[in-house]
């Protein structure tokens, strides 16, 4: 009985992945040496160095790398988002004229506000410059803090001003409080959440003269009074528990630095191999003394030898004082005893374009961007063209969701405060009923569009969908060109308007759909 509890033991601790990936024991796993904990000592722990190798490889450590996060930015946020209001009218007990009007006009305030440069707490970028280079920050170090203090400035109506702050300013205190729960600067709860960040008065490691002291500051994450939020943290999540953010290029770190490295290798073979197209070997065997007899013999070797040295330093002397810029077309008088040999260069490397795309498949498969979108090179058909965009769109819109909701709404949503309490905007009831509030705060945010490989392809798939109730004029027009409909609608008037009243009766897409149905019909007859 004991005997067989004992085999029960056995198959019960050898089974499911312990024979596979949690195997300790096959070969090709004995050397595999992993360790995982919480994440602040898997994350916040590392965090200092990835930073590092991450902004290395952006500033041309890997091209790769900074492509990477290039195509991200220009993509998901680009010059920046737009605000488009969309409240709903019958919850707040607007017709739908006054809902436009009063989309109209706080679209208009808050493009006053953030088309400014009054908007920045350092008055060197607008709104739409700020999301750029925050992002494109999130990305590089992993995560960043904006903050949103309220500065008044002469001739301008608004006070909130955005404050963004690099990720390396979000530390440790020296000094941690006792019986608080710190992870790499921000003081987090029992439940986890954040309660308050210690952030340095400055870069910690800026070296600039006249800089205050170091010191770190906490800061409440919510205003005590009021409930604001006084941080924004803005942090892409990838574990439960985590408090600091990873850099986008963190599991691609390795490969793109030795991807870096072996281009500089082969460029480097290219180039010298082109510059030394001949060599010059020893013309005589050193060893070779038959020639020479008696002690005269050996003494005339020996003036050559040094003779021969002598002229061998000289001539490496000169090369030496040559860049190997300067060396293309080099000709010169050899050291006696050498003859020329011809040397048949093996660069460029045949395989590196095959070697280099498996390469770069893999990398794009772990960040999630396609290797043509990466190379910005569509070489292949149209359907795998457009696949590989759309799959790349994918990873886009989920970013500028996540950059929405993090970044542009809640901004809006301060600013709107203001608006409201200065009487710029008129919002009854916004104070009084959260649901209201939260309805006039009702927003989309547009960006750049996808773009498209075939356009005339891409414009009737866009008018089908319109006309069998798959989308509305407004998702196309934000799609194909990244515009608003109603704005083009009403330039269309206008401009219809003038044509009529300059005698035209058509629109050029009239007279071309015209055109198209003649030439069917006469096909259709022959």
């Amino acid at each position: 009985m004991s005997k067989h509890k004992r085999k029960n033991k056995i198959r019960i601790k050898n089974s499911g992945y312990s024979h596979y990936g949690a195997n300790r024991t096959k070969p090709s796993v004995i050397g595999w040496n992993s360790l995982s904990k919480s994440p602040a000592e898997d994350i916040s722990d590392n965090l200092e160095l990835l930073r590092e190798r991450s902004r290395d490889l952006y500033a041309g450590g890997g091209p790769l790398g900074r492509g990477a996060i290039d195509r991200i930015v220009l993509n998901s946020v680009g010059p920046g988002l737009s605000l488009n209001c969309r409240i709903p009218a019958e919850v707040l007990g607007l017709s739908e004229e006054e809902a436009e009007e009063w989309e109209h006009t706080t679209e208009r305030e808050f493009a006053f506000w953030a088309e400014s440069k009054e908007c920045d707490i350092t008055r060197s970028m607008n709104f739409y410059e700020l999301q750029n280079l925050c992002f494109k920050s999130v990305l590089l170090n992993g995560d960043a803090l904006v903050m949103l203090p309220m500065r008044r400035t002469k001739n301008f109506p608004y006070d909130l001003r955005v404050s963004l702050i690099e990720g390396d300013r979000l530390h440790d205190p020296f000094i941690k409080p006792y019986g608080k729960l710190i992870d790499g600067g921000v003081e987090f709860d029992l439940d986890g959440k954040p309660i308050a960040y210690h952030i340095a008065n400055r870069h910690p490691d800026s070296e600039i003269v006249g800089q205050p002291m170091l010191k770190y500051v906490r800061v409440p994450a919510f205003g005590e009074l009021t409930g604001r939020r006084n941080v924004l943290h803005l942090l892409p999540m990838e574990r439960i528990g985590q408090h600091r953010g990873v850099p986008f290029l963190a599991p691609v770190i390795e490969t793109l630095k030795q991807l870096g490295r072996y281009s500089d290798a082969e460029l480097m073979a290219a180039v010298v191999g082109g510059i030394f197209a001949i060599f010059f070997a020893h013309g005589i065997d050193d060893n070779d003394t038959s020639d020479y007899i008696g002690e005269e013999a050996m003494a005339s070797e020996l003036k050559f030898r040094e003779k021969r040295e002598a002229e061998i330093e000289q001539f490496r002397d000169d090369i030496g004082n040559l860049g190997l810029g300067d060396m293309y077309g080099l000709a010169g008088i050899m050291p006696e005893g050498f003859k020329p040999m011809q040397v048949s260069p093996s660069r460029p490397n045949s395989a590196f374009d095959s070697f280099v795309m498996a390469l770069v498949r893999q990398i794009g498969s772990a960040l999630g961007v396609p290797a043509e979108v990466l190379f910005l090179n569509f070489e292949s058909s149209y359907s795998a063209s457009r696949g590989a965009l759309l799959e790349a769109w994918k990873l886009f819109r989920y970013w500028r969701s996540w950059w929405v909701t993090n970044f542009c709404q809640p901004i809006y949503e301060e600013w709107l405060c203001e608006a409201v309490l200065k009487g710029r905007v008129n919002a009854p009831g916004f104070f009084d009923n959260p649901m209201l509030r939260y309805s006039y705060s009702w927003a989309d945010w547009t960006g750049p569009s996808q773009g498209q490989l075939d356009p005339v392809r891409e414009v009737k798939a866009a008018v089908l969908r319109v006309e069998n109730g798959f989308s509305t004029r407004q998702q196309e027009t934000a799609e194909l060109t990244g515009g608003d409909w109603e704005l083009n609608h009403r330039q269309r008037v206008k401009e219809e308007k003038l044509r009529r009243e300059a005698g035209f009766t058509s629109t050029p897409g009239d007279q071309i759909n015209e055109k198209e149905d003649s030439s069917v019909e006469d096909n259709s007859e022959k």
